[in-house]
């Protein structure tokens, strides 16, 4: 029976329990200040009015304040943790007490953080996180950062139990110790990534959603009213004249693009500043971020689906991006803390390199994709064939003829309709099955036979109309925003690929 791998020097020893970094409470009480950031304003501002005295108004904030500090020293006196063998054991809780077994082969990603304060300090939070989990198995808040990533390090040499098929099929290419960097973003293709991204379009319109949730409609009308009237008596000043004011509103909205433009750019920099995917010991790695730097990884066992994703812009620009669904967490999760992105932005033949490199018993792309019957395309926009007329109708009654303009997004809407069904297609071999669709922004999906768990058949009353069924493929844990379903094939065939499947199925031990 082969020993573990010794701890590291950096860690503390085995067998004993261990606190936290001495500042682990200062970490917490800031997250806890940002959560009641709200309500301790609300207080101190609205407690002085009305006949109080002003000193007790000042106290309710400052009781609530120590009252934060309080728990979290508590927290940080309670918390315990102690690295064995094959487990980390965790202790923690105030008046309940809670004792959490983490064995090493169940932890599915391992997270460092670092955000501005943290590295001031030079400490790191680990987060531990299994398969299915919507919260992480432990929140270490906070560890050194040498010890952090030594317990990072140790998870991927103890948590390592690889199936005999798994080295068989893909033995590794390096040492056992040597990390490999399979992909390193320079800063040009972080900036070219912002350039096509719409990140500062969502940040501009969550901002403005939140103004007219928060500042009373009058102030924000009258706000509003005022700009106008500054802008067009401005404009008035100039005489520009009627091509004049086409160009002056034409330069408007270039300048807003342009900052729009910038603020992506901005938003995407701090994101994946320094962006590396590497491999070590048969696990991913992905650090990136410029304030706050992130490192996520994942065993390469625990990928339960790929997903290829291609906008109009990439496609000009030959891009693409690879994400992936892992085990741990669940739909609920926050996007920064899960490992999804292998590839946010590159070349399509680099995607296609890491694809094969990764899951080199694979054959992708497929030879030859399976297509879908083109019969019902239509039904792709039925929601339009529907409102389009209703909405028109309603145009029309308010504002007359030009109502009837609205009619004119439906052939675009049928047009649409009809490529995506004609891109639509699927592939199934002894390995894997993969699904494509998409026109305008397109999309691979597949995922390992060993990966599925599940088959459903579906039919919709408009599916029994047509004589087509859909088939859906569960996977172990995965989350993806794109499913991993078998659209719109005819009902023998549908049913002849389930039962193909589910004989495979049966041969195969699911993995997870």
């Amino acid at each position: 029976m082969s020993l573990p791998p010794p701890l590291p020097a950096s860690l503390p020893a085995g067998g004993e329990d261990h606190r936290l970094h001495p500042w682990s409470w200062l970490f917490v009480l800031l997250m806890q200040l940002r959560h009641y950031f709200l309500p301790l304003v609300a207080l101190l501002v609205f407690g002085q009015r009305g006949d109080r005295d002003p000193m007790w108004a000042q106290l309710i904030p400052l009781s609530a304040i120590a009252a934060l500090v309080l728990v979290s020293v508590l927290q940080y006196l309670s918390y315990r943790y102690r690295i064995g063998s094959d487990a980390i054991t965790v202790r923690s809780g105030l008046l309940a007490r809670n004792r959490r077994e983490i064995p090493f082969a169940r932890i599915h990603n391992v997270e460092v953080r670092q955000n501005p304060l943290h590295r001031l300090f030079g400490v790191a939070e680990l987060r531990l996180e299994s398969a299915g989990g919507v919260r992480p198995e432990a929140e270490m808040r906070v560890l050194k950062l040498d010890q952090a990533l030594a317990l990072e390090r140790l998870v991927r040499q103890r948590g390592q139990a690889p199936q005999a098929a798994d080295v068989v099929a893909a033995p590794s290419l390096t040492g056992a110790d040597a990390e490999q960097v399979l992909l390193r973003l320079s800063s040009w293709d972080v900036v070219r990534m912002g350039l096509l991204s719409n990140r500062g379009w969502a940040l501009a319109i969550a901002a403005f959603g939140v103004l007219f949730q928060t500042v009373p409609r009058p102030v924000m009308d009258a706000a509003i009213q005022r700009g106008g009237q500054e802008a067009f008596g401005y404009a008035s000043h100039l005489h520009p004249g009627v091509a004049g004011a086409f160009l002056l509103l034409a330069a408007a909205l270039l300048l807003g693009w342009l900052a729009l433009r910038a603020l992506s750019v901005v938003l995407t920099l701090l994101r994946y500043h320094g962006f590396t995917l590497s491999e070590q010991d048969r696990r991913l790695t992905v650090s990136a971020g410029l304030l706050s730097r992130t490192r996520s990884s994942v065993a390469r066992r625990r990928i339960q689906a790929w997903t290829l994703r291609e906008s109009t812009l990439h496609r000009w620009f030959g891009l693409r991006q690879l994400r992936i669904d892992s085990a741990a967490g669940g739909p609920s999760r926050d996007e920064d803390r899960a490992l999804r992105e292998l590839a946010p932005l590159a070349t399509q033949e680099r995607c296609t390199q890491l694809v094969q490199h990764l899951l080199p018993q694979l054959q992708w792309p497929p030879a030859r994709w399976q297509s879908i019957p083109q019969r019902g395309w239509w039904r792709l926009c039925l929601g339009a064939l529907v409102l389009v007329p209703l909405l028109a109708a309603a145009a029309y009654w308010r504002w007359g003829s030009w109502g009837l303009v609205v009619l004119a997004w439906l052939p675009v809407a049928l047009l649409v309709a009809h490529r995506q069904m004609a891109r639509m297609g699927w592939y199934l071999d002894d390995h894997y099955v993969a699904v494509r669709g998409g026109w305008w922004k397109r999309w691979w999906r597949w995922a390992e036979l060993d990966k599925v768990q599940g088959l459903r058949l579906q039919r919709s009353p408009l599916d029994k109309l047509l004589g087509t069924s859909s088939l859906q493929l569960d996977t172990a844990g995965a989350h993806g925003d794109v499913a991993l379903t078998l659209h719109y094939l005819p009902r023998a065939q549908a049913q002849h690929v389930m039962e193909q499947l589910a004989a495979a199925l049966a041969r195969r031990k699911l993995r997870w």
